[in-house]
């Protein structure tokens, strides 16, 4: 797994078994950064040339079959099966269009083991948005809390609602604080102590809270076209100090958390659920929600957990994307599957 904020790979091996409801547990887990020149290549895919697109969409599979290699050696495993996100470069689902790079090609022919990608085309094709996808395992692994919330490089929602499962999209969060954190030398603001140390400027945050986007009505999905045409330009306008941007967007992404969240047991994963200050801004505008930060196993990989699950359903022919969630024409089995070096001769 790796997500749009660029914060590194996590790599999580899960154990599933189905006894009419599936189960599962996580065998090993780890997370690495990305060496310096691959992040620099990932940040600026958007503008390559076609030649240098195809060329980072090659060496980063190989790169990751070879830290999916690398792992199951070190910890002594035995994996039937790779499922991997890749790194969205392009999602503009509107026009039916999304990318996320990383080879499955590359992965299987470096690890040796089966793998699926390319989770996200198929339900773009089929008119859905392509996100988010963690909410079917918001719905089969973690169905006792009444919200599921991922604070990611944006957040998404899941919940049930008439019998369903509804998910969206609810603002950028890590995608848009990092990097306003990176002009102060820091990949992250570590538990929001440099927003905790700026002033709230309110003409931004009622700005920032008008964007369009927040009437609209799910399915919908964020991409980072969105943040560089929309939020990058409104912020960087009102000319702040960082801390006061940080602080201002923390407050944001409180406000719209607050705005979806009425009430009952969250359960809070990603990266955003470390940042202390935007959990206490959360908890704030949501009072009667009883926001759980959950053990760092499950925050940190939860996300991997879940695209591991994909890959199981895929495996068992079963539906692993939710129209109720997408808003596609209908269920569908998302993934493309590469083979490793297990084959058979014969006919």
């Amino acid at each position: 797994m790796s997500g749009t904020s660029l914060d590194g790979l996590d790599i999580c091996c899960v154990s599933f078994d189905y006894d009419g409801k599936w189960n599962y547990r996580i065998v090993k887990a780890e997370s690495e950064e990305y060496p310096d020149s691959l992040r620099d290549r990932l940040a600026s895919a958007q503008g390559m040339s076609a030649r240098e697109y195809a060329l980072l969409h090659s060496d980063y599979g190989l790169y990751l079959g070879g830290r999916v290699k690398s792992f199951v050696e070190r910890n002594g495993l035995k994996v039937d099966l790779v499922a991997s996100h890749g790194q969205t470069v392009f999602h503009q689902p509107s026009i039916r269009f999304t990318s996320q790079i990383g080879s499955g090609a590359g992965i299987a022919a470096v690890s040796g083991i089966d793998t699926v990608c390319d989770f996200r085309t198929t339900d773009v094709a089929l008119g859905g948005q392509g996100a988010p996808l963690v909410p079917i395992g918001d719905s089969v692994l973690f169905g006792d809390y009444d919200y599921c919330l991922n604070l990611g490089g944006f957040s998404n929602i899941s919940f049930e609602s008439g019998g369903k499962r509804l998910a969206y999209d609810i603002s950028p969060v890590n995608y848009v604080l990092n990097h306003y954190a990176s002009l102060l030398g820091f990949r992250y603001d570590r538990d929001g102590e440099n927003a905790r140390g700026g002033k709230i400027c309110p003409g931004l945050l009622d700005r920032l809270n008008a964007l369009p986007f927040y009437v609209k009505e799910g399915p919908k999905s964020l991409g980072r076209e969105w943040v560089e045409e929309e939020v990058y330009p409104l912020i960087d306008s009102f000319g702040l100090p960082v801390e006061d941007v940080l602080a201002t967007f923390v407050e944001h992404v409180a406000v719209q958390t607050g705005r979806h969240v009425r009430g009952g047991r969250v359960l809070v994963t990603g990266g955003g659920a470390r940042n202390v200050f935007l959990v206490e801004r959360m908890r704030h505008h949501a009072p009667q929600a009883e926001y759980v930060v959950p053990d760092t196993l499950t925050i940190d990989f939860k996300e991997a957990l879940i695209f591991a699950l994909l890959g199981a359903l895929y495996a068992a022919d079963v539906p692993n994307c939710l129209s109720t969630v997408t808003g596609a024409s209908r269920d569908n089995i998302g993934g493309c599957l590469y083979k490793g070096n297990k084959y058979t001769t014969g006919i």
